[in-house]
């Protein structure tokens, strides 16, 4: 073979991409004899690592232990002034990136028998990808390359410094301002991460926050975030952005006039784009828009050969977890031509704000626009034993089900509701009524038994009807 003559590899599976997904798909394989070939020429870990789920809930973590001292107070502590090193709030954000990156790293994956390649990958046809020298002819391509943050269309954006969270991660110092576009999960956290640290804080949002979650819980969220001094400003719209002097500008236009608001630093948090750019997906036949790869419920593509999970995937959650599910149905049809589907109700998701704000399955909402007869059911934190001792009373958990109590959608806005709903997502995931939640036996005290309650309180209108009364009464007479 001749110096120009690019080497060829065989696998079975070549995943582009080390994102969450990617990286679960080939240990996977590779787990399982597979031959396999990941091409990443980006960081190992993808966004998740390096700017996504990591390093926001390490500064979360930072920001809460700061809360925490601030409300020692009710406990009977008296705490000092909670001073704030920027420095080594970084440092503490890049150790721990440090430490995960240790489990997503190219030596690591090379350790399990995987052929890394540390290449941009494009397709040549159908079968076949180059990455750098080297062509890659395999049975099935999964790719998995994530996600960008998202730049709106906004005048002046580019005429200065802002921050995405690819950036905002590598500050060193404490704004003094921070302006945030969008009012999802990253923006609200990130807000209130920034206001506990010391910053002043404006959150511009265009339409509703946290859209998609359940407005009641919402509404907790939101008043929390704002008792805290965080400003919330919804239905605005950005019409213009200027830097100047080391301050950055907002012009708005809400209720048909403009306003301006200056701040020093500027955070663009408005929802993420596709990573598809420059894979020459037409070459292989694959169909795309800007949501991103057109897939089918089993993930393929229009190219039988190929799968896209994750971020990719037009359609599907830009969630960690959700492309570690799809890694899962991938592997399992590619390897064992296992029949699957994506059931995107089955995947959880959580803004990590205190309070949490979690959900699985349909909201309230949700379920009546399908024309689901169904029955809602509450229970508050502040009736449970283990918030009033933690003094975590704000919240409640809210349940939707079938009104036989086939349970559909869950949301929970608390302490610790990203753990809580790991029971939730496991009833919905099995199709369970609530009743198998009311014969739980659950440790006490402990914040899970909201959700046990929650199922009880479901039954109590059935205890008190004429017919069981009469049912007990006449099982009396047996003594």
């Amino acid at each position: 073979m001749s110096a120009s003559s690019p080497q060829t590899l065989t696998p079975d599976i070549c995943v582009i991409g080390g994102t969450p997904g990617g990286l679960s798909v080939a240990a996977a394989a590779a787990g399982f004899g597979v031959p396999t070939v990941l091409i990443e020429r980006r960081a190992m870990g993808g966004d998740c690592l390096i700017s996504g789920s990591v390093p926001s809930k390490a500064l979360l973590a930072i920001a809460k232990r700061a809360e925490a001292i601030r409300g020692a107070g009710v406990f009977g502590l008296d705490a000092p002034n909670v001073g704030v090193n920027f420095v080594k709030v970084h440092d503490h954000v890049h150790r721990v990136i440090a430490a995960v990156a240790r489990a997503d790293s190219a030596e690591r994956f090379r350790g399990l028998g995987i052929r890394v390649i540390r290449e941009h990958a494009k397709f040549k046809g159908r079968d076949t990808v180059a990455a750098g020298d080297i062509e890659i002819r395999a049975r099935r391509f999964v790719i998995a390359t994530g996600s960008a943050p998202a730049l709106p269309a906004i005048p002046g954006l580019d005429g200065g410094p802002y921050l995405t969270s690819e950036s905002v991660f590598e500050l060193k110092e404490r704004p003094e301002h921070l302006i945030i576009i969008g009012a999802g999960s990253v923006g609200l956290e990130m807000a209130q991460a920034f206001r506990r640290l010391g910053s002043s804080v404006t959150v511009l949002e265009a339409a509703t926050p946290l859209a998609h979650d359940d407005p009641e819980c919402v509404a907790i969220v939101l008043d929390r975030l704002e008792r805290e001094g965080v400003v919330i400003r919804s239905g605005v719209k950005v019409i213009g952005i200027a830097h100047a002097g080391g301050t950055v500008t907002a012009t708005i236009e809400a209720a048909g006039a403009e306003q301006t608001i200056t701040g020093s630093h500027l955070l663009v948090a408005a929802g993420r784009t596709p990573r598809i750019d420059g894979l020459n997906l037409d070459a292989a036949g694959i169909r795309h828009d800007g949501t991103g790869i057109i897939v089918n419920g089993k993930l393929k593509t229009s190219n039988r050969r190929v799968y896209a999970i994750g971020d990719c995937a037009a359609g599907h959650s830009p969630l960690a977890h959700a492309a570690n599910y799809h890694a899962g149905l991938a592997i399992r049809n590619a390897l064992f031509r296992y029949p699957v589907r994506v059931n995107n109700s089955a995947v959880p998701w959580v803004t990590y704000t205190e309070p949490e704000l979690a959900h699985i399955g349909l909201t309230e909402a949700q379920a009546q626009a399908r024309r689901i007869k169904i029955r809602v059911t509450r229970w508050p934190y502040n009736d449970n034993d283990r918030a009033q001792t933690e003094h975590e009373t704000h919240g409640h958990i809210k349940v939707i089900t079938t009104s036989k109590g086939k349970i559909v959608g869950t949301t929970i806005v608390g302490a610790q509701a990203g753990e809580l709903i790991a029971m939730w997502t496991l009833a919905i995931a099995q199709g369970l009524n609530i009743r198998a939640l009311t014969e739980l036996v659950l440790p006490s005290p402990t914040l899970s038994e909201i959700g046990k309650r929650a199922a009880i309180d479901f039954f109590t209108p059935g205890l008190t009807s004429p017919w069981v009364r009469r049912i007990i009464g006449w099982l009396r007479i047996f003594g």
